[in-house]
């Protein structure tokens, strides 16, 4: 996982690494070419070869984030023409996205907001399912069905969704991102802007670890605060290592749990 990835110029930089994979994961983006389950090149199990740096590769990869690239271009323009703004929303799993997303939906049917989402997960419609009834459309993605069990989005995937959601009666598009600190934030999905759930229970590190993730988004939203009381949870060295990584980035308190803190996430969302 995050074998490639690009930097903030877009060029693509490779990682050799010492262990094999025991699967073989592939996107079907209509063109015949494989992919791997960090961004679109295949890992074959056995010869650790497969895993050689070389101009040859880094040009695959950059044409295959080209080809991205020109798919989320597609995918705002589909938007736009609909008068619609689309939030990518990502995480770690068990981040509290679907919770948050629940009291987002019901809120928003009540304010008179029409919203759709696009659900993407590997595999069951769990999230999906916790989703229904509260007056949004519901896309599911499932990546491991035609995907090959692919840990994020990728603009391809989410053109297909929005086939399934009627964008002319839409206002506001949510994408939940399969649940991943890496991958996601690799791949545009076409977004206006793009946004995190992150729990306390994470630790403070994580935006030092995983830099890509916290660097590309527009707002973090610091989850589960409820908790505090019982943690040892250092907010303000979490909010110290996020500003060495996105001085720029909004920052929102919330409990999905219990609701405190939706509002302001409400306002954001507004704003988007």
């Amino acid at each position: 996982m995050g074998r490639f990835h690009r930097h903030d110029d877009d060029t693509v930089h490779t990682h050799d690494h010492g262990h094999r994979h025991d699967h073989d994961h592939r996107h079907d983006h209509g063109h015949g070419q494989d992919d791997h389950h960090d961004g679109p090149a295949v890992c074959e199990h056995g010869d650790l070869s497969a895993y050689d740096t070389g101009p040859e590769r880094v040009l695959v990869l950059e044409r295959i984030f080209d080809e991205n690239d020109h798919a989320a271009e597609a995918n705002r323009r589909l938007f736009e023409k609909s008068g619609v703004v689309c939030v990518n929303l990502m995480s770690a799993p068990g981040a509290g996205k679907t919770t948050l997303l629940q009291h987002t939906l019901t809120r928003l049917r009540d304010g008179g907001c029409r919203a759709g989402v696009v659900e993407g997960d590997i595999e069951t419609s769990i999230d999906a399912d916790r989703l229904e009834g509260l007056g949004a459309q519901i896309a599911l993605l499932n990546t491991g069905d035609g995907f090959g069990g692919e840990c994020h989005l990728d603009a391809p995937m989410v053109a297909r969704a929005l086939t399934r959601l009627d964008l002319d009666s839409l206002d506001l598009v949510m994408v939940e991102n399969v649940g991943n600190l890496v991958c996601p934030a690799e791949f545009d999905v076409g977004a206006h802007r793009s946004a995190m759930v992150y729990a306390v229970t994470e630790g403070e590190e994580k935006p030092l670890k995983y830099p890509v993730m916290f660097r590309t988004v527009d707002v973090v939203v610091i989850n589960k605060i409820d908790l505090l009381p019982h943690l040892d949870f250092d907010l303000g060295l979490f909010e110290a290592n996020l500003r060495q990584v996105n001085p720029r980035a909004s920052v929102i308190k919330v409990s999905a749990r219990t609701g405190e803190g939706v509002e302001d996430w409400l306002s954001w969302l507004n704003g988007a």
